[in-house]
């Protein structure tokens, strides 16, 4: 049912009946550790490259949350992802070995949760009764990508973020137990002229502000309606934009329930090389698919809006002097 001018509610109510994350060295030193699944040590995984070392988290992600609901690959209807690397290759040769038909996705950093749109999308229209939807990132790859490679040990800003090397994934019923996504609002890409892509936080947050703004009108509620409201990786330079931005539009949150993946997944203090916090597809997947989630199903949250956050630029259009467009898509998950 469309609500407004961006946002929409699912009828029957699509649930999360498992979900799965996978971490890397970084993400086993961070608080949330223990509330993910897979944890690797080396990352590379055994691989030799970081690209197929990504690949093989999502797949390991996949199949997990596939093993925690006790479904079988066959009664799956489509699997969607997405991920930084050039032609999305990691959710593209993942899907390979996976063996589900197969949606690739491009959302940057807002791939997670553009993803689980669409697959609620799918189940709440009856199209399939399975859908299993996810995203991925590992710092090494993105770097050498977007930036330069770790290996230069190029000095950074402090308004740099730590690409998350991990992946979530969550599976999606028409039926069943566990947190159910209950509407969402699809994001417009926001851009205020940010050229800096060692400052991701800055050129998202007002993408995350409209978004949450539009959420908020296009549905008739306000911020206490939840219990936490999530950003994907604005880290702290972006979070306090965004606090700003909602002070500046008359709009009253909370701090306490205003919080963002990218500031939960390290602890800046113990682990100063995040800078800012952490960035990437997997720093909202690993944290709402592990963490968030677990925290639902033990009660301690019931209603939560969760909002990823993309930055939508690419090494030719830094090349080509381009700005860098933002988006956010949020997604109520409620218990």
């Amino acid at each position: 049912m469309v609500k407004g001018s961006q946002s929409f509610v699912f009828e029957s109510q699509p649930v999360i009946i498992s979900s799965a994350t996978v971490g890397g060295p970084l993400e086993a030193e961070g608080p949330l550790s223990g509330d993910i699944d897979i944890l690797h040590e080396d990352p590379y995984i055994g691989q030799d490259s970081f690209e197929k070392a990504e690949k093989l988290m999502l797949e390991e992600a996949a199949m997990k949350a596939l093993e925690k609901a006790g479904v079988n690959r066959d009664e799956v209807g489509v699997f969607i992802s997405g991920d930084l690397i050039n032609q999305i290759i990691s959710s593209s040769f993942a899907a390979r070995t996976i063996g589900i038909p197969y949606l690739g996705i491009y959302g940057a950093c807002s791939s997670s949760m553009e993803g689980l749109i669409i697959a609620a999308s799918l189940v709440d229209g009856q199209k399939v009764r399975y859908v299993l939807t996810g995203a991925s990132s590992h710092n090494n790859s993105a770097e050498r990508q977007y930036r330069y490679p770790n290996e230069y040990g190029a000095q950074k800003p402090p308004t740099s973020q730590w690409t998350v090397t991990g992946a979530g994934v969550c599976l999606l019923a028409s039926e069943g137990q566990g947190p159910k996504v209950t509407a969402a609002t699809i994001g417009r890409i926001v851009d205020m002229g940010i050229t800096d892509p060692f400052n991701m936080g800055a050129a998202m947050a007002p993408a995350a502000v409209d978004t949450i703004e539009t959420h908020f009108k296009d549905l008739g509620r306000g911020p206490d309606y939840y219990d936490l409201i999530v950003t994907g990786d604005l880290g702290a330079v972006g979070h306090k934009i965004a606090l700003d931005k909602f002070k500046e539009k008359g709009i009253n949150i909370n701090e306490n329930i205003f919080k963002d993946c990218g500031m939960m997944i390290y602890d800046r203090e113990k682990q100063p090389q995040v800078f800012a916090g952490a960035s990437g597809c997997a720093s909202s997947a690993v944290t709402i698919y592990g963490h968030l989630l677990n925290e639902m199903r033990k009660g301690n949250i019931k209603r939560l809006l969760a909002v990823a956050t993309g930055a939508l630029h690419s090494p030719l259009s830094y090349q080509q002097k381009e700005s860098i467009p933002g988006i956010a898509h949020a997604v109520a998950i409620e218990m």
